[in-house]
């Protein structure tokens, strides 16, 4: 599967030319574009510069658009206050195919299924359950660990580090999640693509440096805010 980008410019991206082959984390600063650019690869922002396998996004259909890319939002909105979660995830099975109790019941979250309203952690993990009932064969998760506590970041970052799911892309803001998906990684700063490449390259010493100063460092295997 490939997506690519062609020369695409707006009020907050600048001349991105992007090809995308493997799973990819993006990162970069607040306000860089990172979510703008996930809804445009999605198709939630129009554009007429966005190639799928060679097809472009807007030719083609809606049924084959769903089955093929979804984007995953930071955050839960559900318009009706009668719709139960259970409902919800409901009009993610688009293949009609999937056990919703299965996917729940992994998440441990079933308890949720009757419920209207969600603390933001326990709306984070319907997100998830709703990429998995989806299945997509590209998925767009923007923020999937925010909000959750670090036992179920660990459960994410399985569900994501997994083959569960095809091709994934990942907005966070989560160093450690990224170097630990060990995938392609993306850094924008103002619009801008500043770095892109494999993790391998990124997480060098004097790139990290290039890029975050002294802010980070790192310890043994993780990363840390250095409060110098």
């Amino acid at each position: 599967m490939q997506i690519k980008l062609q020369n695409y410019s707006n009020y907050i991206l600048n001349n991105i030319d992007l090809t995308i082959n493997n799973n990819l984390v993006i990162l970069g600063s607040n306000g860089a574009g990172k979510s703008t650019l996930a809804k445009l690869l999605s198709g939630v922002i129009k554009s007429d510069s966005v190639y799928i396998d060679n097809i472009n996004l807007n030719k083609i259909k809606l049924n084959k658009k769903a089955s093929l890319i979804n984007y995953i939002p930071p955050t839960l909105d559900i318009f009706d206050k009668y719709i139960t979660i259970r409902d919800y995830l409901e009009l993610s099975n688009i293949s009609n195919n999937i056990d919703i109790k299965t996917i729940t019941d992994r998440l441990n979250i079933s308890h949720l299924l009757d419920k209207h309203s969600l603390s933001s952690g326990e709306s984070q993990l319907i997100l998830v359950a709703s990429a998995l009932i989806h299945n997509a064969k590209i998925t767009i998760f923007d923020e999937p660990t925010a909000n959750l506590e670090p036992k179920r970041v660990v459960e994410i970052y399985n569900i994501l580090k997994s083959d569960v799911l095809n091709y994934k892309i990942i907005i966070t803001h989560d160093i450690n999640l990224a170097y630990k998906l060990g995938y392609d990684i993306l850094y924008l700063r103002d619009g801008i693509i500043e770095f892109n490449g494999s993790s391998t390259q990124f997480f060098q010493k004097d790139n990290l440096y290039n890029i975050f100063g002294r802010s980070i460092k790192r310890v043994e295997d993780i990363f840390v805010v250095d409060l110098y």
